[in-house]
């Protein structure tokens, strides 16, 4: 049996990693011929409007505080009018809200998801967590390592999680030509070594330890640091910047929508999380054969091999951190064989067509067989 009817749901839609998977899998399914829409609740971005002008239905029913009744009964009502076939939730309070309507309006599958390791959550998050994988027709994990973790806080099989890794939109192989002419577009000097980092400014990503990595000795010099993307640490990054005398080194972009162009530019692309799913960045920094240094946590060692396709470096290691940028950034030649490796890695393993076709497959799967996945 096909799953026509596809509903994802998503808490927000401001520019992150799972927000760009989530457009890509509804333009996938919507070209394969499926009725696909998307619902979100709160922080729109250019990427709704993008939906939406390529004629998928988006929908948002407001969420007014942690707990609102109002919007359950809102929700639980759209999604009995809705019929739908499949509803995937993407985030944790997506995936709660969506089990607890769905509770009432039989037929529909639920399928949850394993987007990041969201080891900072509160508790009650993966006592909910548990309710929902036993309750889900199946979880979609988009690394081995973040299924691991949840199967083991949880106390459930990993082999009862389906493993779809985010998929990417490959750009045309990157040239010399492209890269001179994306710097000359921002401005950039020819000389000037230039560090991207693209993603949310949250302490997840510990983008101050990555400031603190830019301040030591080893990086003193002419290099300097793009940080591209918004999020609730903005104002502590700028105080942060102004403390280490960073300013005229280090700039917040903002939220962009040129990140192709931001890469072409880049001599390397820069990830210094604390904890991570499958990162979308660090993918489309492969496919535009931009070297990357990332830390090795979560799923990032499923994309990244060290000393072939990029860096890693211990999370947390302020040092080290510096030592590899550092390095990368003294030798043209790492970065071009690292940039060129990463490139071939991410045509052969992490197709966009790859992504969409597995994920409706377990559609398909759970709309033949009313078997719980993890019950």
């Amino acid at each position: 049996m096909r799953a026509e009817r596809v509903l994802v749901v998503s808490d927000e839609m401001e520019v992150g990693g799972s927000q760009r998977q989530i457009v890509h899998l509804l333009r996938g399914l919507h070209a394969r011929g499926r009725a696909v829409s998307l619902l979100y609740f709160r922080k729109a971005s250019h990427l709704v409007a993008e939906l939406e002008g390529e004629g998928i239905p988006v929908h948002c029913i407001p969420k007014r505080g942690a707990i609102d009744p109002r919007f359950l009964l809102a929700l639980w009502r759209f999604l009995r009018q809705g019929r739908f076939d499949v509803v995937h939730a993407f985030s944790i309070t997506a995936e709660l809200w969506v089990w607890l309507a769905l509770r009432l309006v039989p037929g529909t599958r639920f399928v949850g998801s394993v987007r990041g390791l969201g080891l900072s959550g509160p508790a009650w998050h993966w006592r909910a967590k548990r309710w929902i994988c036993r309750s889900a027709a199946a979880v979609i994990s988009n690394s081995r390592a973040g299924a691991a973790l949840v199967a083991g806080r949880c106390g459930l099989p990993v082999s009862g999680f389906d493993i779809v890794p985010n998929g990417l939109d490959l750009p045309p192989p990157p040239s010399p030509q492209g890269r001179q002419v994306a710097r000359e577009a921002l401005g950039v000097a020819a000389w000037q070594p230039l560090v991207l980092f693209v993603g949310r400014l949250v302490p997840e990503k510990d983008l101050e330890g990555l400031l603190e990595a830019f301040a030591r000795p080893e990086l003193a010099g002419e290099a300097v640091l793009w940080l591209a993307g918004e999020g609730p640490e903005r104002p502590r990054l700028e105080a942060r910047i102004a403390a280490l005398g960073l300013a005229e080194r280090v700039h917040l972009l903002g939220e962009r929508t040129d990140t192709l162009r931001l890469m072409q530019a880049a001599d390397l692309l820069v990830l210094p999380s604390r904890e991570e799913g499958l990162s979308n960045v660090l993918l489309e920094a492969m496919g535009n054969g931009l070297p990357v240094v990332a830390t090795a946590v979560g799923g990032t060692p499923e994309l990244i091999e060290d000393g072939h396709t990029g860096f890693l470096v211990p999370g947390g290691d302020v040092r080290a951190l510096a030592a590899a940028i550092a390095s990368l950034l003294a030798d043209a030649t790492a970065r071009q064989r690292l940039g060129a490796a990463a490139r071939r890695r991410a045509e052969a393993a992490f197709s966009l067509d790859a992504m969409v076709e597995a994920t409706a497959a377990v559609y398909d799967r759970c709309l033949a067989s009313p078997r719980r996945a993890l019950a």
